[in-house]
């Protein structure tokens, strides 16, 4: 018979992201606030280097893919977080829906009361630096799309792990 204490979930309210509050995990790609480079006669404004793409090791490559990912339902009971060491990993979305990052800083194994979570604005993606532990895409509304920029080449470039004890997380009221 298990006689242990039933374990309980770490609560967590996402907060806006911003570039400020995200900037130990990465960078948030958005062109808000930034200045830009006219061209094409004036037609266009380009927005230069929002997110520093890493791709470590002998022979990687930065890959640019397309996903199509299902919504979650809040709250969201987070056990595991994954990570890339050996690359940047840019998510970018395509049908301006807002989505979830629930992020935890670089480690051996990621730990409940160091996990941060963000809303962002539907116009908002985000970088995750090589290493910072993250949940997978989180959208909350319907299926949506997404740009995903991130590292190709040999070795292994993703790890798993269970979270210390669950992580519950909502969005605020």
């Amino acid at each position: 018979m298990d006689v242990s204490a039933p374990v309980v979930a770490h609560a967590l309210v996402a907060q806006p992201l911003t570039r400020a509050a995200f900037a130990e995990f990465g960078d948030v790609i958005e062109a808000e606030g930034l200045d830009a480079l006219a061209i094409n006669g004036g037609k266009t404004a380009r927005f230069d280097d929002l997110a520093r793409i890493e791709t470590l090791g002998e022979g990687a490559r930065p890959v640019l893919s397309l996903f199509h990912t299902q919504p979650y339902a809040l709250p969201l009971l987070a056990h595991e977080l994954e990570r890339h060491p050996c690359g940047s990993q840019a998510f970018v979305p395509l049908d301006g829906q807002a989505f979830l990052v629930v992020v935890a800083p670089p480690g051996d194994q990621p730990r409940a009361d160091a996990v941060r979570a963000f809303w962002t604005d539907g116009r908002q993606g985000v970088n995750y630096r090589a290493g910072v532990w993250h949940h997978s895409l989180l959208v909350l509304d319907r299926p949506s799309r997404f740009v995903v920029v991130d590292r190709a080449g040999p070795g292994p470039n993703c790890d798993v792990a269970a979270l210390d004890r669950p992580v519950s997380i909502t969005l605020p009221r």
